[in-house]
């Protein structure tokens, strides 16, 4: 399932479907029968996207949640192969709990959520479904968390500081007791 394709030959972005539903709607003549996708791209460098489409077939509705997804990319601060911090992000009811991993964890995630962090460049977290197992829930949930996430850099500079004392803290000649 996953492809490459470029754009104007900027960035080279894989795509993956992570689901396809049937929905009807009930009218006066019957039944109207749709399919919706949701997909995934991304550059396995820090960029990613998701996307929905609604058709009357199957690949069209495809084509559609691709294009979707190309429109809505965001970047995604990696730090070592991980995610900067832990985070917590809710959708309606699917709740993701996203940890940032040691190097050779791998992705311990679900398949909707494995396919956002893959694509997205993350090769090593831990993440729980703490909600809904929804597909389209859940990867809305982990693209909200993914978007909230802050790098080192951004933290640093919204307190003043310099990188290394967001991670060690600032020396202030005190004893630890």
């Amino acid at each position: 399932m996953p492809q490459n394709r470029t754009k104007n030959d900027q960035v080279e972005l894989e795509e993956r479907v992570v689901d396809i539903t049937r929905t009807t709607k009930v009218v006066g003549g019957g039944k109207n029968l749709h399919f919706r996708c949701v997909a995934v791209v991304g550059d396995r460098n820090g960029t990613v996207g998701i996307g929905i489409g609604s058709a009357l077939e199957v690949p069209d509705a495809i084509r559609k949640a691709i294009a979707d997804a190309k429109k809505n990319l965001i970047t995604v601060p990696i730090v070592k192969g991980t995610i900067p911090h832990e985070i917590q992000s809710r959708w309606t009811s699917a709740e993701i709990l996203m940890k940032p991993a040691a190097p050779g964890a791998g992705v311990v995630a679900s398949d909707s959520v494995r396919a956002v962090v893959e694509l997205a460049g993350v090769h090593n977290i831990l993440t729980k479904n703490l909600g809904s197992r929804t597909p389209l829930n859940v990867v809305r949930a982990t693209f909200k968390g993914l978007k909230e996430l802050e790098s080192p850099a951004d933290i640093a500079a919204k307190r003043d500081l310099k990188v290394r004392e967001v991670f060690n803290g600032i020396d202030r000649g005190e004893k630890n007791v």
